[in-house]
């Protein structure tokens, strides 16, 4: 039933249910939830498993790899905050939660350019920093405040769209997207698209300059090394990492230039936002898995641990 809230002499309504439009109208449809089901299972698995390596690993507890936990587990949150949700509450909850770890996920990123700064700027001093408790508790209080910027801004703007003035309201996406609902909100659209745009600003742009930043200072250090052997085997500890950021920010930069194009098929924007919100996250535990030479010994050496235990 649709409930209405009075609040200084105007109502506001809250509808009972949202309908989720996003696949609506997309072609052979079932075969695409196959898909999406196929990459939950494959990001939960995977995330799941860097999460639990890394907390069993002792090798693995440097400042670069807890950003990789974090950026785990806001993966995996980030992927299962996108099953629809169609009652009121559990809509903007949705809405909240998705656009709070992909902010998390921008985050990590940045974090790791900058641990690929310091291991290829500073090479003589990159593996005593990384293992000092006070580089690990300075990296612990950085994470904290990326978590509560994060959720101050984005329960900010979720909180300027609960007052809406239509008893139904259809999303036209694949989740409670903000776009689509905040033009439903009865309060003045200037404050939402300011918060959206401090949202976009903060979140993912200013990270992704930091980051291009970052690797420029990669490339003036780069130049130094005379030696082509040692350049190439420096460029090649930022592989892992360049992957990442050319999967999650690529997908992002595509669809807001979609939106500012008007003659785009709708079902080519939605694909495209969804393949951005779920591969990625599906991605990045195998790229770290199958590119990163301390987590394959470290695979190794609990598999021997595990083996010795079970003979005992």
């Amino acid at each position: 039933m649709t409930s209405v809230v009075y609040f200084n002499n105007e109502s506001f309504i809250h509808p009972p249910t949202f309908y989720i439009n996003g696949f609506y109208n997309v072609p052979h449809v079932k075969y695409y939830h196959i898909f999406l089901c196929f990459v939950y299972a494959v990001t939960v698995f995977g995330n799941s498993f860097i999460m639990g390596l890394i907390y069993l690993a002792r090798a693995l507890h440097t400042a670069k790899y807890i950003a990789v936990f974090n950026l785990a587990m806001s993966d995996l949150c980030g992927s299962t905050a996108l099953i629809p949700n169609i009652s009121y509450g559990d809509c903007l909850s949705s809405m909240f939660f998705v656009f709070l770890f992909t902010s998390m996920q921008s985050f990590n990123l940045l974090a790791l350019a900058f641990d690929r700064v310091i291991a290829i700027c500073f090479p003589l001093r990159y593996h005593n920093l990384v293992v000092l408790d006070r580089m690990l508790r300075y990296l612990f209080q950085i994470i904290g405040v990326m978590w509560v910027l994060s959720v101050c801004i984005i329960a900010l703007l979720v909180s300027l769209i609960t007052r809406l003035c239509a008893s139904i309201v259809k999303v036209e996406s694949y989740f409670c997207d903000h776009g689509p609902l905040f033009r439903t909100s009865c309060n003045d659209y200037l404050a939402n698209g300011i918060i959206a745009y401090v949202y976009s600003a903060v979140m993912i742009f200013i990270p992704l300059l930091l980051i291009a930043f970052s690797y420029g200072c990669i490339g003036f250090a780069l130049l130094k090394i005379s030696h082509g052997g040692e350049r190439m085997k420096a460029m090649k500890t930022c592989t892992s990492h360049l992957i990442l950021v050319a999967m999650f920010y690529l997908p992002i930069l595509s669809v807001y230039f979609l939106a500012l194009t008007k003659n785009v098929h709708p079902n080519t924007r939605i694909i495209n936002s969804i393949l951005t919100s779920t591969v990625p996250p599906m991605l990045n535990p195998i790229i770290y898995t199958l590119k990163t030479e301390e987590v394959l010994q470290s695979i190794k050496v609990l598999y021997k641990r595990i083996k010795v235990n079970n003979i005992k």
